[in-house]
């Protein structure tokens, strides 16, 4: 028991990163308690038969009665696994507890202890889980962020609409900037947060989800969850008031991360393109929010919601906006929304369409299954494809400075690391090379950004630099959890967003790790990108949402 309960409780206090294998460990005490009741114990061989199966009876029958974020998803197989060092010591507390009592008595304290266990299961729901697999429990009849936000909005009025229009140009056009790169170009920002701190302009509450901004002016646009609907909304950068909400009757719902849409809305000229966790396509005005056309993009793929909802930001190019549901690119009519190419499938991903130019070619690189495809943004055909891991995709690739393609890989717990592949483009075909895979960057659903002649990303959960010529580690500090990061590429700097809501900065320099301030921003899990548009930082996860203005650097 000992063993059991410092591998499962106390590693993940100590060691995070290593709760998985804290886990397994706390996995195999528990089955030596159950070898020990069933063989070496001195009960009545049918008694320690029968509460063996009295224990995997009411473990079933509390599944049925569990809140739901306790029972579905990811959540159902956690509720087993919770349940091991728990029956374990309820198991062993009950058996000495009355190993000097009668027979009836003994059975009845045995009964009663695992049943009163399992009843324990009942008063809890799930918030979901953080990075590293570990639960967000409250009580079961404890209002959610999302009901307290659902209950404070009766009544309130109807968004106002907007008073100026949109222009051409965005300030920071959809998910992780124009280039998708995450690398913010001419700002640079004061460091010293202790002599000029952020300054918060406003704060607000938003509905589940985990998309990001797209910024224009005086409007700021992202996605949420409200209830039974899943919203396309538009707030004022300047207050955090709403504009307009465009709502869709449709709900996306699991345990491990929650309700609400993935995906961040894409800003093109006047028009505003969204991807819904269940698949829908809106294209919006993005003054009004009037609704231009719509589409299904599950039902126009052929693709089945996939286990963490669709989660790639559509990508406007030209005259048409592309999609990825899942592993499979489909590209509509930006104006009408007529479907004009359904490019091939790559496996699972939840990870967005990426313009790039290699080797001369503009194509569009979208990870998935463990690997990455190239398309033809005109008519979707495969250039090229290439293989490397099992398993699914979710971060963005990225490209070096002379042109090679870095991608990564993840399974359900964590990343599997970075490859870098070298790309030349022959007569009649394509020819891939890998020029190197590196462990010692794991990226897993967070995204990593190239500066010169390295990388700054997460090794899961430590902030890592690697070297972008051989792949080895220059660096890895800083446990900010699993959260995300922008580039001030003219200022060498990381903007951080840890897990936990903290601003932080840190040196984009590969001689060593040197974090350079801190500031509270957010509480609650944040696996949103943040955003900086000029010098306003908007930050935001799955409870709310508030704008920083940052001071700028002398000259």
């Amino acid at each position: 028991m000992a063993v059991q309960w410092a591998a499962w409780f106390g590693l993940a206090l100590v060691l995070p990163e290593a709760t998985p294998w804290g886990v397994v460990v706390a996995i195999f005490a528990g089955l030596a308690v159950v070898l020990w009741w069933l063989l070496l114990s001195r009960a009545p061989w049918l008694e320690r038969v029968g509460i063996l199966a009295l224990i995997v009876v009411a473990v079933a029958a509390t599944k049925r009665v569990v809140h739901e974020s306790i029972a579905g998803g990811g959540m159902g197989m956690l509720l087993y696994i919770y349940a091991i060092p728990i029956l374990s010591l309820a198991l062993v507390t009950a058996a000495a507890i009355a190993r000097r009592a009668s027979d009836g008595r003994r059975r009845a304290t045995l009964v009663a202890v695992i049943l009163f266990a399992c009843g324990l299961f009942t008063l809890v729901r799930t918030g979901g889980v953080t990075g590293e697999g570990d639960s967000d429990l409250h009580w079961r009849w404890s209002e959610t962020p999302e009901e307290r936000l659902l209950r404070l909005s009766t009544g309130e009025p109807a968004p106002v609409r907007a008073a100026v229009a949109v222009e051409s140009s965005a300030e920071w056009s959809g998910f992780r900037g124009a280039q998708r790169d995450g690398v913010l170009r001419g700002v640079r920002i004061a460091t010293d947060w202790v002599a000029s701190p952020p300054v918060e302009l406003w704060r607000r509450p938003i509905g589940p989800g985990w998309s990001s901004f797209a910024v224009h002016g005086d409007l700021v646009y992202s996605q949420e969850q409200r209830g039974e609907e899943e919203l396309v909304s538009c707030y004022r950068r300047s207050t955090g008031e709403p504009v307009w909400l465009h709502r869709d009757a449709v709900r996306f719902w699991e345990s491990n991360a929650g309700a609400g849409p993935r995906a961040t809305p894409t800003l093109d000229g006047n028009r505003v393109f969204a991807l819904g966790a269940t698949g829908i396509v809106n294209a919006l005005d993005a003054e009004s929010g009037a609704l231009l056309w719509k589409r299904d993009a599950a039902a126009d793929t052929g693709t089945a919601v996939p286990d963490w909802g669709f989660a790639g930001s559509p990508l406007a190019i030209d005259d048409l906006v592309v999609v990825a549901t899942s592993g499979r690119l489909v590209a509509y009519d930006a104006g009408t929304g007529e479907q004009r190419w359904l490019g091939p499938s790559g496996g699972t991903s939840y990870s967005s369409p990426h313009l790039a130019t290699i080797d001369g070619v503009a194509q569009i690189l979208l990870l998935a299954g463990g690997g990455v495809i190239g398309v033809t943004p005109g008519d979707g055909a495969l250039l090229w494809q290439h293989d490397w891991q099992r398993g699914a995709s979710i971060a963005q690739p990225a490209l070096t400075p002379d042109g090679d393609v870095l991608i990564t890989a993840c399974y359900e717990m964590g990343g599997i690391g970075v490859c870098r592949l070298a790309l030349e483009h022959g007569a009649d075909s394509w020819t891939v090379e890998e020029r190197w895979t590196s462990r010692a960057m794991k990226p897993y659903f967070n995204d990593f950004v190239v500066h010169e002649d390295h990388a700054f990303g997460f090794d899961n959960g430590i902030l890592a630099c690697i070297d972008l010529q051989d792949g080895e580690r220059a660096w890895k500090d800083g446990h900010y959890g699993h959260g995300q990061l922008l580039l001030l590429s003219d200022a060498d700097v990381l903007l951080v967003l840890s897990e936990e809501g903290e601003l932080v900065l840190v040196a984009a320099t590969p001689a060593e790790f040197h974090e350079l301030a801190r500031f509270p921003a957010l509480e609650g899990k944040t696996w949103n990108h943040p955003v900086l548009a000029g010098d306003l930082l908007l930050v935001r996860n799955a409870e709310e949402m508030a704008a920083f203005r940052l001071a700028l650097a002398d000259g």
